[in-house]
């Protein structure tokens, strides 16, 4: 019995001393973890709007009809996935960002903001950099893991959702594809 409590004990003590370095950290619970439960939005589905501040001290908007397609990629500076896939965004906003509009969305409230900009000038990144502070599209976007991805037309619906980091040649085939969508009229 003494040897189940102490066990029981030590199993609560590093659970709460996991819980709190995280907490302190400011790493999210489900930051590198598979995504669980529904991770809506969904292809299909209207693209939650935002408007965010940018590093550039520039307001940045999503939601609803627009004239060109949308990329936004969430990722924060102590994701390695997103520091790899970080130049073959660079790259494909120098071929695309005056076709398709390009928003890397920093996941500010669970990153630091000087990590961030720091990242940002190593990777010499040019395209739009929303900060999200509060986590108000993380949230809306149902972001767990990082980096996710999702394009979006203009008819501001969801085309795809892309979690992880797929090769620049799989971007361009996507890019491709969403600009051989019949324009919306609406926009």
């Amino acid at each position: 019995m003494k040897k189940g409590l102490t066990v029981l004990i030590l199993l609560a003590a590093v659970l709460a001393g996991g819980w709190i370095w995280m907490d302190r950290a400011d790493i999210p619970l489900g930051a590198g973890l598979f995504a669980g439960g529904d991770s809506k939005p969904k292809e299909g589905y209207d693209a939650p709007a935002f408007s965010l501040p940018g590093l550039d001290e520039k307001t940045y908007a999503v939601g609803g009809a627009r004239e060109k397609p949308v990329l936004v990629n969430f990722w924060a500076s102590w994701c390695g996935p997103c520091d790899a896939e970080a130049p073959d965004l660079q790259e494909l906003y120098e071929k695309y960002g005056d076709r398709v509009d390009f928003y890397g969305v920093n996941s500010t409230d669970y990153d630091r903001e000087r990590d961030a900009r720091a990242f940002v000038d190593e990777k010499k990144l040019t395209f739009p950099i929303p900060m999200d502070r509060d986590g108000t599209a993380t949230k809306a976007y149902k972001v767990s893991n990082f980096p996710t991805s999702l394009l979006i037309g203009t008819d501001g619906k969801v085309k795809e959702r892309i979690t992880g980091v797929i090769t620049k040649k799989q971007w361009e085939q996507k890019l491709d594809d969403l600009l051989a969508e019949p324009p919306n009229k609406g926009a």
